[in-house]
């Protein structure tokens, strides 16, 4: 008797919205529980909304979207947003494409094709010339989740470099990494962490006032700091322009 072998759902349905299904879920072990990543997915586009008063006019960036947690959050609760969702994951993309932007077009989903050793080894190596498609002073919002918790302190130099330009004058940027107090000045991979550390880029973890003195050259100011309450323990960052 041959055995029949079904491929695994790509996705599963929750209180009206669809979402990926958990072992496509890249992110800690609490969201692959359903109705906490629904319920996540809604306190992510809150915090934009109580935070930086997002609407349905306001351009939005979402680096290292995923399978799409922030903008099925914002379309529960605000509906069609200008939303761009970028992911250097390709698959994550596609996943996006064919079940948020199918649905909601308004929503719309690119591969960022660049090098990162944890998520995409193949990807375009980053250097100081690398500059975004979009033109000057074009987003509100800048979002990463968990995003420079898992990237070279050299990359997030050009990341918030290139933000500088793309970003409106009174635009704002939330981002998360892990931040300690009495520590090096920045890390990866730290040993005697309390995570258990597994693969490259794990954890990249910066010294407070170490960070945030990058942060400032590069033309932002720490508006808000939530230090530890993200996933893994993450801090986050709530950035203005200067």
């Amino acid at each position: 008797m041959i055995a029949l072998i079904y491929p695994k759902r790509e996705y599963t349905t929750v209180d009206g919205s669809i979402i990926a299904s958990p072992d496509r879920r890249y992110c800690g072990k609490e969201f692959k529980d359903d109705n906490y990543y629904i319920k996540s997915a809604e306190k992510e586009g809150k915090k934009l909304v109580d935070n930086f008063q997002i609407n349905q006019q306001s351009t939005l960036l979402d680096i290292g979207c995923g399978q799409g947690r922030l903008p099925i959050g914002l379309e529960r609760i605000l509906g069609d947003i200008n939303y761009i969702g970028l992911d250097v994951d390709k698959f994550s993309i596609k996943w996006c494409n064919k079940y948020i932007n199918k649905n909601f077009p308004s929503f719309k989903f690119s591969h960022l094709n660049l090098y990162n050793e944890r998520y995409n080894n193949k990807g375009i190596k980053f250097n100081n010339d690398f500059r975004f498609d979009f033109e000057n002073d074009y987003f509100d919002v800048i979002y990463l989740y968990s995003v420079f918790s898992h990237t070279t302190q050299e990359d997030l130099i050009i990341y918030l470099k290139e933000f500088s330009r793309i970003i409106k004058t009174n635009g704002q940027i939330f981002f998360t990494t892990f931040v300690e107090e009495n520590t090096v000045d920045y890390v990866v991979n730290p040993e005697d962490y309390y995570l258990k550390i597994s693969g490259p880029l794990h954890v990249v973890r910066y010294n407070k006032k170490y960070l945030f003195s990058i942060i400032e050259n590069l033309g932002f100011v720490v508006s808000k700091f939530d230090y530890g309450n993200e996933s893994n323990g993450q801090s986050g960052l709530y950035l203005k322009v200067k």
